[in-house]
């Protein structure tokens, strides 16, 4: 039985949709609190709600009218706002979501101690729309292609447009599409395991404009080789920024956009992408930064605080595919990277090779074991970086790198609340927070980054 609410938006969760708290009787006639899930709902606003009455202490609760609403909250643009899971935020204005952030930022370091206003107010993107660089769309068992359902995963929204991608991304992936329906293939059942085309990958360069298309299939190219040859055809013809097409073949349960095999089918196996000035290849499974513009911005600023010096040794944990590491190797006597996928730290040295570095030394291994096996060989260093995934680098690795003693730390995170957690291990090594700068590489979904500098006192 459903039953309605009247309440105060008094926050939001790691989802960004709004929370909330009643007292409700049991059937005891005892009063027990209950968290309300609202999505899209807007810190501080005054709404009515409708829940289903619930066994578990919260629920998701939808918004029936809104009462007092949030002054800037505004008209989400995009068509399948209300139902995709792509975005959160579109009903929130960018200036909103940008303060929201700084101030997230500041409550996560406040909670582990150090002070709040060391925080910058979060950096912007100039335009919020068609940002991304890479999309990953998922086909329907009926062949629609679209992104999952915003609260169920199960469920795939065909989408006629993306205001996050950029437009000629978008097209393409409309052109697979077209030619999925055209030819009535299959898409993939979870549950079942069974049918045809699970994922399609879409990646540009929005420095060169080169295009990369990968379609995810549980069967080779060569079983419809008539149908593979038209989306050639179709993609040759009007797409000719599309430099390649990859079929990559997926049969393991697990409902990720890996392969067991990659065939070339048009072009060759990856994109040319440039950042700061450095000449990157991309290939399907490589980690780029997804906002390219703001991302020049993250390297930007931890040259800025870690001021690398010609006669000085680094080392750049989490390396990646040496996105940080190229621009700090022109500036310093030697870098060391450290990254544990071995394609990635191939890709490093390669991408170093390809603009001319010869300074760096690259190291495939965990952060923990690498650091300790790069000090060994390489000795101690004035500058560290790292850049950790949304997991953060955790205990070990920072206690490693106190132990290690570099005068200048560069901290570059994708998650505010490890990152707060991760730094206090350097406070007993005698570390002191120096600045903080959030930066927002994705509008209108709750993730925000930041840089930051730490030295020892």
């Amino acid at each position: 039985m459903a039953e309605k609410y009247t309440v105060e938006v008094t926050g939001l969760d790691k989802k960004g949709s709004g929370q909330a708290v009643v007292w409700r009787e049991n059937e005891h006639g005892n009063k027990k609190k209950l968290k309300l899930v609202i999505p899209e709902a807007l810190p501080g606003e005054k709404v009515e709600v409708e829940a289903e009455r619930p066994k578990a202490r919260w629920t998701k609760a939808p918004i029936i009218e809104i009462l007092e609403e949030h002054p800037e909250r505004t008209e989400p643009p995009c068509p399948h706002f209300h139902v995709c899971g792509g975005c959160v935020w579109q009903h929130w204005t960018y200036k909103g979501q940008l303060e929201y952030k700084t101030e997230y930022v500041k409550k996560q370091l406040e909670s582990q101690g150090f002070d709040p206003d060391l925080v910058q107010d979060a950096i912007g993107a100039e335009v919020p729309w068609q940002y991304r660089n890479k999309m990953e769309f998922t086909f329907a068992e009926d062949g629609s292609m679209g992104l999952h359902e915003q609260g169920n995963f199960r469920n795939i929204i065909p989408l006629k447009t993306c205001l996050i991608a950029g437009e000629e991304m978008v097209k393409a992936a409309m052109e697979v599409a077209d030619w999925v329906k055209e030819h009535r293939l299959r898409g993939y059942n979870k549950e079942t395991h069974e049918g045809l085309l699970r994922h399609l990958l879409v990646r540009q360069s929005f420095a060169t404009g080169e295009i990369m298309l990968g379609v995810f299939a549980t069967k080779p190219h060569t079983e419809l080789a008539a149908a593979v040859d038209k989306l050639v055809e179709r993609i040759t013809k009007n797409h000719p920024k599309v430099k390649s097409v990859l079929w990559l073949e997926n049969t393991l349960w697990a409902d990720k956009a890996q392969a067991e095999k990659v065939e070339v089918i048009a072009g060759r196996d990856f994109i040319y992408d440039e950042l700061s000035g450095y000449r990157y290849r991309l290939w399907y499974d490589t980690f780029f930064q997804t906002n390219p513009k703001q991302a020049e911005k993250l390297v930007e600023l931890a040259l800025e605080m870690g001021e690398p010096k010609k006669h000085e040794k680094m080392i750049d944990l989490f390396c990646g595919v040496g996105t940080f590491s190229l621009p700090f190797a022109s500036r310093v006597g030697a870098l060391a990277g450290v990254e544990i996928v071995e394609t990635s730290i191939e890709s490093a040295k390669r991408n170093a090779k390809d603009n001319g570095i010869d300074n760096t030394y690259f190291l495939a291994a965990d952060a923990r074991r690498g650091i300790d096996q790069v000090l060994e060989q390489f000795g101690a260093p004035e500058l560290l970086m790292l850049d950790p995934p949304r997991s953060g680098a955790g205990g070990k690795v920072m206690r490693r790198i106190g132990r290690a003693q570099p005068e200048r730390i560069v901290y570059v995170s994708c998650n505010p609340e490890t990152f707060a957690t991760d730094i206090t291990e350097l406070v007993p090594f005698g570390y002191e927070l120096k600045k903080v700068q959030p930066v927002d590489l994705f509008p209108h979904t709750v993730h925000v980054e930041l840089v930051a500098l730490m030295s020892r006192e």
